[in-house]
């Protein structure tokens, strides 16, 4: 009743009134609205963060590892709250679980018999699952590259062909890079993102698999297999829906120059008349987990979506019986996304709530490849993802990061400015208007050795050309250990931290227009 006699009031004035009392009247609006998301913001306390996160990463959750019951514990855990909050499932059969099909392959075995001549698995050459088949020829496709103005796979023919690429990206005589035009390099050659641009690419022409030389990679994939090795342990992916599996092979550089003994300076595209025989064989048991999706739907534009994430899941127990709780990693953003609903929805209920929709997406596997959130965005989008504005990633948010100079209260940001200006500049804004927090941009390097901006799950909606903030506060000596525990979390610093995203969230799924993408990726 109040808010319509104060609109009738406005309306009467408007009449009879110059325009000064207009815009005297939208100040007041704008004053109060600030006054209200400030007000939000301040349900979201330490001693509900403290409290949540206590019994989120006790030893009741046995470390929360993708599959087991740890996990299921998290996920009821996670149900319960959203419940207990009256904010509904994402699915429309009020089911809050999003499964995801997974499985673990074992370690596979076997050989690649190339004019003759074996290679075997994990010494010439690495996979992470079975691959059969005989091939008469192998498809030479230089760097594996196709852009607007260069291909490498003009007039090949690769359906249903074993290919072979190498990394890196054609110069000329000038030493200028044929995809760019000019002495900088692609995102063809970095040594990340380039190798799925590739496998994309191969599998979109109807490749079979690919050999992939890469010499800078290779050391790493091999440590990465003679670990697992070791440890008896598979390599969790998403179940394949295709008949036929693509293949993806990692080669060193013997096996390479068997196959193309120049292939360093080689770079001319074209059909090698190799016999091939691939015999790697590996068993596939299956892993029953979920994701967790609730939504508030927007006032406005309920069909535009803002979805905030967190992984539920950690490593659970050490081979020796210790419980790797993982209050950091990632209890924290967990807790912290819990917080965030709860402010949002406060704001709902007193006919306050966001103008666009927002998703609270808490993601499985992601200590196991990114899964959760592949499946999400690759497989099962439960919201269009060309009707997603944004993404704010929460991962790791509770702790100091020891190697930091500085004051305690920061945060580092990744990712803000690689699709859009104007995410990265209302980021800017928002805290300082709010919480005054140092951004710290440290990772947001394009040479940062560590490449998170590829190992947390936002990257899954970026390389969607959805712009992103990833939250983090860095690694510390308790990182993937048993002392990753609650009573080491900095609550006061989750606190501010968290409610910078609910304020960054808050700008987001209530600005007039959405967030412009203007960096997309190619």
């Amino acid at each position: 009743m109040k808010k319509l006699t104060t609109l009738a009031f406005g309306l009467v004035m408007a009449c009879n009134s110059s325009q000064t009392t207009i815009s005297s009247t939208t100040e007041n609006k704008t004053a109060n609205a600030a006054k209200d998301v400030e007000a939000y913001a301040t349900t979201i306390t330490e001693a509900e963060l403290k409290e949540d996160l206590y019994i989120y990463a006790s030893d009741e959750f046995e470390g929360r590892e993708t599959g087991k019951e740890g996990q299921k514990k998290a996920i009821e855990f996670l149900k319960e709250r959203y419940e207990r909050l009256g904010i509904p499932a994402a699915k429309g059969d009020g089911d809050y679980f999003q499964k995801v099909p997974l499985e673990v392959s074992q370690l596979p075995v076997g050989t690649i018999t190339a004019n003759g001549k074996e290679f075997h698995l994990g010494e010439e050459f690495l996979t992470f699952s079975k691959a059969q088949g005989e091939f008469n020829k192998v498809v030479y496709a230089g760097f594996g590259i196709e852009t607007e103005n260069y291909s490498d796979y003009k007039d090949l023919d690769i359906k249903g062909k074993i290919v072979l690429i190498k990394s890196g990206e054609p110069v000329d005589s000038q030493g200028n890079y044929l995809v760019t035009g000019t002495s900088q390099k692609s995102i063809w050659s970095n040594m990340s993102e380039s190798m799925g641009k590739r496998m994309e690419l191969a599998t979109s022409k109807g490749a079979k698999g690919v050999l992939y030389y890469d010499p800078l990679n290779y050391p790493r994939f091999k440590s990465r297999y003679e670990w697992m090795k070791g440890n008896e342990s598979g390599r969790m992916d998403l179940v394949s829906n295709e008949a036929e599996p693509f293949f993806t092979f990692l080669i060193n550089t013997g096996l390479a120059k068997a196959l193309l003994p120049k292939i360093g300076s080689d770079n001319k595209q074209r059909q090698l008349s190799i016999p091939l025989v691939l015999d790697v064989a590996s068993n596939n048991d299956l892993v029953d987990s979920e994701n967790v999706v609730a939504v508030l739907k927007g006032s406005e534009k309920p069909n535009e979506y803002v979805v905030i994430s967190s992984h539920l899941d950690h490593i659970g127990v050490t081979p020796d019986g210790e419980i790797n709780n993982g209050a950091d990693d990632d209890g924290s953003g967990t807790v912290s996304l819990l917080e965030i609903a709860q402010a949002f929805k406060t704001a709902a209920d007193e006919g306050n709530g966001p103008k666009r929709s927002i998703v609270f997406l808490h993601v499985t596997g992601e200590e196991k490849g990114l899964l959760g959130s592949r499946f999400y965005t690759d497989e099962e989008p439960l919201f269009p993802l060309e009707q997603t504005v944004a993404n704010l990633n929460i991962d790791m948010i509770g702790r100091i990061d020891p190697k930091r100079v500085g004051e305690r209260n920061y945060i580092y940001l990744i990712g803000s400015d690689k699709l859009s200006t104007e995410l990265h500049e209302l980021s800017e804004e928002v805290n300082k208007k709010y919480t005054q927090i140092e951004l710290d941009y440290t990772f947001n390097d394009e040479n940062d050795p560590n490449r998170f901006y590829y190992r947390s799950d936002h990257y899954n909606f970026a390389k969607n050309n959805i712009p992103i903030i990833f939250y983090f506060n860095g690694t510390h000596d308790d990182y993937h250990r048993p002392s990753d525990t609650p009573d080491k979390i900095n609550y006061d610093l989750l606190e501010n931290r968290t409610r910078l995203i609910f304020h960054t969230a808050w700008e987001i799924a209530n600005r007039e227009q959405r967030i412009v993408v203007d960096k997309a990726t190619k």
